[in-house]
């Protein structure tokens, strides 16, 4: 019996995969030291994902490319007996049950029973007589077949990213039935066939979904990287998600293990103090990432040195900012900032002096930074002119939520300290009731503003990654010191996956 066919290019693909997951990457002797961000999924989180597994499974039959099957039998005083099956593809297929275990320091194992599926293509057969008669005929066949399908994937390290190798994938056939020409009552011949066939037939339906079952694994591990890349990176502003250390598998979770070094043009982040450990996390949610302070101090830093933090008010918000209140003096103050200019031909520049300093600490995030503020002033007909300049260090402990899709961060207490104090209205600097009430707008409605303004951009940001196409539960952001986790539930959006599988294959 011969089995004979052409080798795809995506057959190379796999071998050269296969090939490269095999040599693990080199980490040092304390992993978890250069460890910024992880990520852990739960054993709910996996029994959600595993619904989604009929989609990978459907694309791996769709997909395979079985080879024409030939062979050839001599039989007793009959001759020999040939045959070619070709075009051989899928038909229709249905599968009945898919579960998902977590095998500890092991793989994911995947057992998906009862796939009903119908191959389709043409049988080509000859029979050479002991006496030379000769009957060569064509008739088009299908076969039914019932599978079972165990699947061991196993996560790995290639080029600084988790790998999938699902090389270790079985398939046990409950029924493989030839029929031909649509009668489904086999005579003599078709059995015969079906006798000759079955052992290759099985063979090259193991080897070509196994290998697309494999070579989909790899492909969804890249998916799942690159999505995961894009969402840290913004213009010239990304993380280094490379691994830290070997990706795990526990009975209950999942979890990897990153970098998370900030790159922004030449600026170079290093990072060699991580107080991450696995205790920190539990296994009660679906989702958990833990990031450490550091990130958030590194970011902050590629923040200023892009000049993004800077901010421009005029007009009615200038306005709502000064007029906070109606008194007489914050009338008295105001009158005395402005010259009598109004808010329409005012505005108030807001910007950083130095990078801001991010402290993660139970009570929240407490952000310290050193903020200028310089006011100018537009009278008509007359040369613009600097009204009031000054620097502040100012430090506000924020907390963060997520909720309704968007980005919650809810400032507490804040402190105020005039480094750099300078108006025109009072050039010697003896009037402190100019710096009271600046010291207040900057406390009640200054430091709230500029939040107003980052908290939309900063949803905006990760809706365009997609974190809106997510039904998130009850997610929860817990700073402690030195870090913050971020644990939630979700819903998987059934789309993507598809969207993704049809477009990439």
């Amino acid at each position: 019996m011969l089995w004979a066919g052409r080798m795809r290019p995506g057959t190379f693909r796999i071998l050269l995969m296969l090939i490269q997951v095999s040599a693990a990457c080199e980490f040092g002797p304390f992993p978890y030291s250069v460890t910024g961000i992880v990520c852990r999924m739960t054993k709910p989180a996996a029994l959600l994902l595993n619904q989604e597994t009929a989609q990978v499974i459907r694309t791996a039959f769709r997909n395979a490319k079985f080879p024409n099957i030939t062979g050839e039998r001599s039989m007793r005083l009959l001759g020999k007996v040939v045959y070619e099956l070709t075009d051989i593809q899928v038909n229709d297929l249905s599968i009945e049950q898919s579960e998902v275990e977590l095998k500890e320091n092991d793989a994911i194992h995947i057992a998906i029973k009862n796939v009903t599926a119908f191959f389709k293509g043409t049988l080509t057969y000859g029979y050479a007589g002991a006496w030379f008669l000769q009957l060569f005929h064509s008739v088009d066949f299908e076969i039914a077949s019932s599978i079972d399908l165990q699947i061991n994937i196993k996560l790995m390290c290639q080029k600084d990213q988790v790998a999938a190798d699902a090389s270790d994938c079985y398939l046990t056939f409950h029924k493989l039935t030839l029929h031909l020409q649509g009668d489904k009552e086999p005579g003599w011949l078709k059995q015969l066939f079906t006798d000759f066939i079955s052992f290759t037939l099985k063979f090259v339906l193991k080897n070509e979904v196994c290998n697309e079952i494999n070579f989909l694994a790899q492909v969804l591990a890249n998916f799942v990287h690159d999505l995961a890349a894009n969402f840290v990176q913004d213009e010239t502003i990304r993380l280094d998600i490379s691994l830290a250390s070997v990706p795990l598998i526990k009975a209950n979770y999942l979890e990897s293990h990153h970098k998370g070094l900030v790159m922004y043009k030449n600026y170079s982040d290093v990072f060699s103090d991580s107080v991450f450990s696995p205790s920190l996390l539990t296994e009660s949610r679906m989702i958990y990432f833990w990031l450490s302070e550091h990130i958030l101090n590194s970011l902050a830093l590629a923040a200023f040195l892009d000049k993004r933090l800077v901010l421009t008010i005029r007009g009615e918000k200038l306005q709502e900012l000064f007029e906070m209140e109606d008194t007489e003096t914050q009338r008295k103050a105001v009158q005395m900032i402005f010259q009598g200019t109004s808010y329409n031909d005012s505005v108030a520049k807001v910007w950083s002096l130095v990078h801001p300093q991010i402290s993660l600490q139970p009570e929240g995030t407490i952000v310290k930074s050193l903020v200028a503020v310089e006011l100018s002033i537009f009278p008509p007909g007359e040369e613009p002119l600097a009204v009031l300049y000054m620097e502040t260090e100012i430090t506000v402990t924020i907390q963060a939520a997520y909720a309704e899709k968007k980005l919650i961060l809810h400032p507490l207490d804040s402190r105020i300290e005039f480094k750099v104090f300078e108006c025109a209205a009072d050039p010697s600097g003896n009037d402190t009731s100019i710096r009271n009430f600046l010291q207040t707008v900057i406390s009640v409605v200054g430091i709230p503003e500029v939040i107003s303004r980052i908290e939309p951009a900063l949803t905006s940001l990760m809706n365009s990654k997609g974190l809106h196409l997510f039904d998130i539960k009850n997610p929860e952001i817990i700073t402690r010191k030195g870090y913050a986790i971020v644990q939630l539930d979700f819903s998987f959006p059934n789309h993507l996956l598809l969207d993704f599988l049809q477009k990439r294959l």
